[in-house]
């Protein structure tokens, strides 16, 4: 579904993503894991057009991209939660799902689709509540039930465990489990953690100085020494 092929990007002289190349399927989570600063969030920005490739190719769903703007990604079938999870503070919990609707048009733009709150009841209970008064890890559900308001075909998460705690990261892992198991949806997953990216990883992709160092199936992590690859 997703193919990216020998990509490259530079900030200044530095280069940041030397050669990039592996594919994300759909039915599958495909977990990259890497320390700070090898270049992960500025893959998912080339991914998603806000950053435009120095080189390479990005092809969804055998369609080259390199040349579309993020809308247009957004348009295609692929959604992306960001580090930090950027919601909207001052909107409703409603209001900010209703903003990821926006690919749509008519009757389908205007309601929250039920299967949102059945994957995080705690929005139901919350969806009149500012977004910014919302916990962390509630509005880490926030962002990604937005995301998934547009029916993506591609999930991108860039460390969605990241300053939450224990219990909610629990309900997140099972719910990236759920949409996979549907089988039309590919997920890409940026993390550090290493237990919940071994829990969940159908496939990995293991990052150092921008480049891909280690790639296999996820139930061959410990073995293949991942854990050592990834610890601070």
């Amino acid at each position: 579904m997703l193919k990216v092929t020998d990509l490259n990007q530079y900030y200044g002289g530095s280069h940041i993503l030397r050669g990039l190349s592996f594919e994300v399927r759909p039915g599958e989570i495909t977990c990259l894991l890497g320390r700070n600063g090898v270049g992960k969030t500025t893959l998912l920005k080339c991914l998603m057009g806000l950053l435009p490739a120095k080189s390479g190719v990005i092809s969804w769903q055998e369609q080259r991209i390199n040349g579309r703007r993020p809308h247009q990604r957004v348009q295609a079938g692929m959604a992306y939660v960001p580090q930090g999870r950027e919601i909207f503070p001052r909107l409703t919990v409603e209001e900010n799902l209703l903003m990821g609707l926006s690919r749509f048009s008519g009757s389908r733009a205007k309601q929250v689709p039920e299967e949102i709150y059945q994957l995080f009841p705690v929005l139901r209970e919350m969806r009149l509540r500012r977004g910014g008064d919302l916990s962390g890890g509630q509005q880490q559900q926030l962002a990604i039930g937005r995301a998934l308001a547009a029916s993506p075909q591609l999930l991108i998460l860039d460390e969605p465990t990241e300053g939450i705690q224990p219990s909610v990261i629990k309900e997140i892992g099972a719910v990236i489990r759920q949409l996979a198991q549907r089988g039309d949806m590919a997920i890409l997953l940026v993390e550090q953690f290493y237990d919940f990216a071994a829990e969940l990883a159908d496939s990995y992709l293991v990052m150092s100085r921008g480049e891909i160092v280690r790639r296999g199936r996820g139930e061959t992590m410990e073995a293949d020494g991942v854990r050592g690859l990834v610890a601070i």
